[in-house]
């Protein structure tokens, strides 16, 4: 199992190599596995570039990210200009049906509401978003409201973890009960437990996973 500051050096390794950041304007700290990361950057785009990298190391069991946006002249914009460039993004991503998504600005946060009938329509349109100059903070509020068959729903999740290269389906045990999808079992990283939420996700007619998969102690064999 890797200590606490075996994870601090791979974590601050990561963000080094990430092209975007600037590796001193961030502070890590581990704890029991738990990583947390500190800081100021210019753009929303680059916090949300720390977390990931930092969820990608092998041992690290949960990310707090207090990582700050303190948008710099050349990057400000106002509230309108922001929601004018948001409209735009959904306007032209293809899996956004334009009229169903609402937008509210305040002080550089951006808020989305509405309905969408699937996870990615919701994950879609806050990733459009998300390496727009001049936010500081994106709030997602849509709402997913499908129809589904639960036996339907497992089938085609199981079916999900099957084909995937990083998703150990023997290890994963899938429970669905109307909309929502439980998860159980052992992986090896922080990063494969949100691969194996996001393809849960990916199913038609899931409006919540309960993501109750444990990472592993053991240390991977290569």
């Amino acid at each position: 199992m890797k200590s606490d500051i075996q994870i601090q050096k791979d974590v601050v390794a990561q963000l080094s190599w990430e092209p975007w950041l600037n590796a001193a304007e961030i502070g890590v700290s581990v704890k029991d596995g738990v990583v947390t990361l500190t800081g100021i950057v210019d753009t929303y785009a680059k916090k949300l570039t720390a977390e990931r990298a930092a969820k990608a190391i092998a041992g690290v069991k949960a990310v707090a990210e207090n990582i700050q946006v303190g948008v710099s002249p050349n990057f400000r914009k106002t509230d309108t200009e922001i929601a004018e460039a948001v409209v735009n993004a959904l306007k032209w991503h293809s899996a956004m049906i334009e009229n169903k998504i609402k937008i509210k600005v305040e002080e550089g946060i951006v808020t989305l509401e509405g309905n969408v009938e699937w996870n990615f329509q919701r994950k879609a349109a806050k990733e459009a978003i998300e390496n727009l100059t001049g936010i500081r903070m994106i709030k997602n509020l849509i709402v997913i409201k499908p129809s589904a068959n639960p036996a339907d729903i497992k089938k085609k999740i199981s079916a999900a973890f099957q084909r995937s290269a990083t998703v150990d389906s023997e290890k994963v045990s899938v429970d669905v009960f109307g909309g929502k999808v439980i998860l159980r079992g052992k992986v090896q990283s922080l990063k494969e437990r949100e691969e194996a939420e996001d393809a849960a996700w990916l199913a038609p007619g899931v409006n919540y996973v309960d993501n109750q998969l444990e990472i592993s102690e053991e240390e991977l064999v290569f």
